[in-house]
């Protein structure tokens, strides 16, 4: 069993992964507040402190950064933008650093399917084939752009420092996720992470050997936009279940 740092952890797809990492590892949460019972050992910090996060983030294999806050416009305004990009850059900064200086080798850094947007409608891909981490970056919003910049921190890391950085643009994971609705939505039918692959795809880039990777979260769902095939490949990914099986 590893020991795994899961920082915004308190979030949906904290308490997801909690709930199904907790079954092969030691977890600890960091967050600002705690919503686990007494069995999850809680750290109350705010990962946009540098110092908290040295302070406070216990020494572990692996660290998961879940960093997130709501965001609806594709600009916004000044005091937005730069709440943004203390949540999405700088505190991405500051795990990777806080990582590096307590000899954790690992970081899993929970990126967004946003950073290619400009190539998806209504959950489907506009290039007549399904999109890879290979295609260029093109986000529709300040969040996507802000995602990809953190990702080539994780590569910077990676590279000057040795650690093993793992990229996930996750699809779509929302609470408490209805057969209705999937149903509803034709978005969601082709974009959905479940739950049951949302935690075996980060099981997998826990399990891996790879120093660098960026890789898309999405069920083997029929029509997906984007492409698993070096998730499949690299980290041994297996999606067991997809929205038909729901259906």
């Amino acid at each position: 069993m590893k020991k795994i740092v899961i920082i915004g952890g308190a979030g949906t797809v904290g308490k997801q992964l909690v709930k199904g990492l907790r079954k092969y590892h030691y977890i600890t949460v960091v967050d600002q507040q705690n919503e686990f019972d007494s069995e999850i050992d809680f750290v109350q910090a705010d990962a946009t402190h540098l110092q908290e996060l040295m302070e406070k983030v216990p020494k572990a294999d692996v660290l998961i950064n879940l960093l997130n806050t709501e965001t609806k416009h594709a600009l916004e305004d000044v005091d937005i933008f730069e709440q943004m990009t203390r949540i999405f850059f700088k505190s991405t900064y500051y795990v990777l650093y806080t990582a590096n200086q307590k000899d954790i080798k690992k970081v899993i850094f929970a990126s967004t399917n946003h950073v290619t947007d400009c190539y998806e409608e209504e959950g489907k891909s506009i290039l007549g084939r399904e999109i890879t981490v290979k295609d260029y970056p093109c986000s529709k919003s300040l969040y996507g752009v802000l995602k990809f910049a953190s990702e080539q921190v994780g590569s910077l890391f990676s590279k000057e420092e040795g650690m093993s950085v793992i990229n996930i643009r996750i699809g779509s994971v929302p609470k408490d996720v209805t057969r209705e609705d999937i149903k509803n939505s034709e978005r969601l039918k082709h974009t959905l992470l479940t739950d049951t692959d949302l935690v075996s795809l980060f099981q997998a880039a826990i399990a891996s050997d790879i120093p660098f990777g960026t890789y898309y979260g999405v069920s083997d769902n029929l029509n997906k936009p984007w492409d698993m095939e070096n998730a499949k490949k690299e980290l041994g990914y297996k999606s067991e279940e997809n929205t038909s099986d729901i259906l």
